[in-house]
């Protein structure tokens, strides 16, 4: 088998795709409490800016600044889907085990976009908080609770209406 190759750019911003491996799952918003708990924990264990994100029922977005000098994005999401594995385990979620004998509730890979510069950030976040709007999970950013959109309201970063006009193009 060929080896995945990630960019290593310590101290680097990125993109991530994280996906259940059920596409029908409902996992990650029935057990948002438990993915917080365990994104939350590995943030405190090995700190990152989490610059941006949305939960969706079956997968999540979100853009991360690593700490100066650090590149380890792939062990922090290790531990993230670890940890929240284990959590719905001890919460009785049926899980069954892949050919490895490993449970069966992620996607082995994610999507890693290293973010070029400012204009890259700008879509990416722009992608990330229209994203429950383009699942149709939400008729605009603002009605999707699993999002960092609130915090950017909050912040006086976007207005509560961002993406409520017809005419706003957001990446695909």
């Amino acid at each position: 088998m060929v080896a995945y190759r990630r960019n290593v750019v310590p101290g680097g911003t990125f993109f991530f795709t994280v996906t259940l491996r059920d596409r029908r799952s409902r996992a990650l918003v029935d057990r948002i409490d438990d993915f917080r708990e365990a994104y939350e924990h590995v943030h405190r264990a090995r700190p990152f800016a989490n610059d941006a994100i949305v939960v969706l029922p079956d997968h999540l977005h979100c853009v991360w600044t690593l700490p100066d000098g650090d590149a380890d994005y792939a062990g922090r999401w290790r531990a993230i889907k670890a940890r929240f594995t284990s959590a719905c385990r001890r919460a009785g979620v049926v899980l069954t085990r892949d050919d490895a004998g490993a449970f069966d509730l992620w996607q082995r890979r994610y999507w890693e976009h290293t973010i070029r510069d400012e204009r890259d950030f700008e879509a990416h976040v722009d992608y990330i908080h229209y994203n429950a709007v383009k699942h149709g999970h939400a008729k605009a950013p603002r009605d999707w609770p699993y999002s960092s959109f609130h915090r950017y309201v909050r912040n006086g970063l976007l207005p509560p209406d961002w993406a409520v006009a017809s005419d706003l193009e957001v990446p695909e």
